[in-house]
């Protein structure tokens, strides 16, 4: 395998750029790909969680696992991806992914809860590998087109992520006749759209684009990327920190990206059960440790609602990512601040309203994504090239922390102060961004 990347490296070296475009294309059809697999999971996850447990403080469980596995597979990954490229990384998280799914599956036939978290845990290494192949966009992209680039590929999780949830219905049927549960039909798409995404960036992810940008900064010595520093050892999340703290520019990137994720994660994971308690009232037979699925009117609710989420998330991603490289990068993240502030806003004080909680979850993943791809890009051209691939796997792990903080403390928040008390909470942080980001604009040229 490696003889073949030194002979794909030796053959574009020449041409940088017809390899970054083969390489976005590429990593593009994999994040479309594998995007149903999150799709499904954020939609049914809560629901099947509170199944599968038999109570409504574990609703959040399932989004909480894996976010909180994406940060803890981020760094590792990282690592793996500085020893032997970005195909490794990516392909490692996806069929992970993969497994995780076939055993959300098996949970569902059980009923077994702790099988439903393993699984959950492992669709986790799935997002981590995705939020990798953001940075993996911009390792051969020319300085003036990394926003674009990597709004390319975070755009392209829109059709897979959209359709994930409508495929509830779609899926249950699948199910059905397969002898599943109608809930776990989803999930035989997540499968499917995983296996195809590994398998598409095992064969066509060459050269590899880490490897054959370390191999140009080099001078054509090794195609192996040598001298990123601090991706082995158990000190790699201090090393990446102390790399970002050493520049104002990725300290306030990682504040707008870890910031925005928390926000999304805590607001998104308890929506659809502020839906289905609104439409339908508590689950009947709770007192008594019982539950019953939700309709399938509230089924299409929710799933068209997160839809709706998802497409403002990455449905916009080239524009964000075309401001990214027009206006700067520190503008656009105020916008998406600015987006997250006004989002939460209507989904707490309209919270009565399904029309209104819908349009807060898109205005919410509007914000996300002009956050995420200006914070993406600005960390990434930030730091030393030598320190890029580490400080980029401790803004991933940052990340997942912050949405494993956020989903894990939303039911908890919503328990006490309600579904409007959790969006008034999402506001406070915004505000703080929006105030740091203001302050510093003087000073951080972008």
């Amino acid at each position: 395998m490696k003889s073949f990347d030194a002979a794909a490296a030796a053959a574009t070296a020449l041409h940088p750029q017809q390899v970054q475009r083969r390489t976005v294309v590429v990593l593009s059809t994999a994040q479309l790909l594998s995007g149903v697999g999150s799709g499904a999971s954020l939609s049914v996850g809560s629901l099947l969680a509170v199944q599968l447990s038999g109570s409504n403080a574990w609703a959040g469980s399932v989004t909480t696992t894996m976010t909180l596995a994406a940060a803890l597979a981020a760094l590792p990954l990282a690592g793996l991806a500085g020893r032997r490229g970005r195909r490794s990384a990516l392909v490692t998280g996806i069929f992970s992914a993969m497994t995780g799914a076939l055993l959300v599956i098996l949970a569902t036939v059980t009923e077994v809860f702790p099988v439903l978290l393993l699984g959950a845990a492992l669709l986790g290494l799935g997002t981590a590998a995705n939020l990798q192949a953001r940075f993996a966009a911009v390792d051969l992209a020319d300085p003036e087109h990394r926003g674009r680039s990597l709004a390319i590929v975070v755009w392209a999780v829109t059709v897979g992520a959209v359709a994930g949830p409508n495929l509830i219905q779609p899926g249950a049927l699948v199910g059905q006749a397969l002898g599943l549960p109608a809930i776990a039909g989803p999930f035989v798409f997540s499968t499917a759209g995983l296996a195809l995404a590994g398998l598409l960036l095992m064969i066509a992810l060459r050269p590899d684009p880490l490897l054959l940008a370390a191999r140009l900064r080099n001078g054509a010595g090794d195609t192996e990327a040598k001298g990123t520093t601090g991706t082995r050892g158990r000190h790699a999340l201090r090393n990446g920190l102390r790399a970002a703290r050493s520049s104002p520019r990725a300290k306030l990137a990682l504040l707008a990206i870890v910031a925005a994720h928390g926000c999304m994660a805590a607001v998104m994971s308890m929506t659809p059960l502020h839906l289905q308690l609104l439409t339908e009232g508590p689950l009947a037979g709770q007192a008594a440790g019982h539950t019953h699925a939700a309709s399938t009117d509230v089924f299409v609710l929710i799933g068209f609602t997160i839809s709706l989420h998802i497409a403002g998330m990455y449905a916009l991603s080239p524009v964000m990512g075309w401001l990214t490289d027009r206006t700067g990068r520190l503008p656009v993240i105020l916008l998406g601040h600015g987006l997250i502030l006004v989002s939460v806003c209507i989904a707490g004080f309209g919270q009565a309203q399904p029309a209104l909680v819908t349009t807060g979850l898109v205005l919410l993943g509007l914000g996300w994504s002009a956050a995420t791809i200006a914070g993406s890009t600005l960390l990434a051209e930030s730091v030393a090239a030598d320190d890029r691939v580490l400080v980029q796997g401790v803004s991933d792990t940052l990340m997942g922390a912050a949405g494993a903080v956020g989903s894990g403390f939303a039911g908890l928040v919503m328990s006490g102060v309600g579904y409007r008390g959790l969006n008034l909470t999402a506001a406070v942080v915004a505000l703080v961004v929006l105030g740091v980001a203001g302050a510093a604009r003087p000073r951080v040229r972008t």
